[in-house]
């Protein structure tokens, strides 16, 4: 029963991502109500995407801080479930802080390195930028910056040219 339920959940996942997607559909309200409540039940079912992607458009778009608390919520879980994308935003909630997550630089810092290491080349250079300016309460630190700008560089596939802003300076 479970195996049906999780594919009908996935199911669910492609339809409303298909639908939050097409150009070609108008984006009429009752289209959106659609799209937003097939994202809603599949977060509610625990789909790790679905908890990424619902959450973090409710915690940017929501009305409330109610819905703002629970985008937050959805997306420290798909965090928690391993998902690199809301890794990222995770640490970008505890960066800049809301209601029910005050700012911890601490966090920030721990989210941005599960992303990065999992291949997120945002998280990866926002730890990058970090050290080298000494933000998020780290220190200056030349050589963890160059690691993390690599590891930033070989997850956007840019590995192997020098786009590393430091060296990028030093050429000119």
């Amino acid at each position: 029963m479970s195996q049906a339920s999780s594919l009908f959940t996935r199911l669910e996942y492609r339809l409303a991502e298909q639908l939050f997607h097409t150009r070609w559909l108008p984006r009429s309200p009752r289209t959106q109500r659609l799209t937003m409540h097939l994202f809603q039940r599949c977060a509610d079912a625990g789909h790790p995407a679905a908890l990424s992607l619902y959450g973090h458009m409710l915690f940017h778009r929501g009305m409330s801080p109610q819905d703002k608390a629970r985008g937050a919520r959805y997306v420290l879980e798909a965090a928690h479930a391993g998902n690199a994308r809301a890794q990222y935003q995770a640490g970008q909630i505890h960066e800049h802080g809301c209601a029910l997550y005050p700012r911890r630089d601490d966090h920030a810092v721990t989210w941005y390195a599960r992303a990065g290491e999992a291949g997120h080349p945002l998280a990866a250079a926002r730890l990058a930028r970090a050290y080298r300016e000494g933000q998020l309460g780290l220190p200056v630190d030349a050589e963890r910056a160059h690691h993390w700008q690599w590891l930033a560089d070989r997850a956007s596939g840019l590995a192997g040219q020098a786009l590393d802003s430091g060296e990028a300076e030093t050429r000119h």
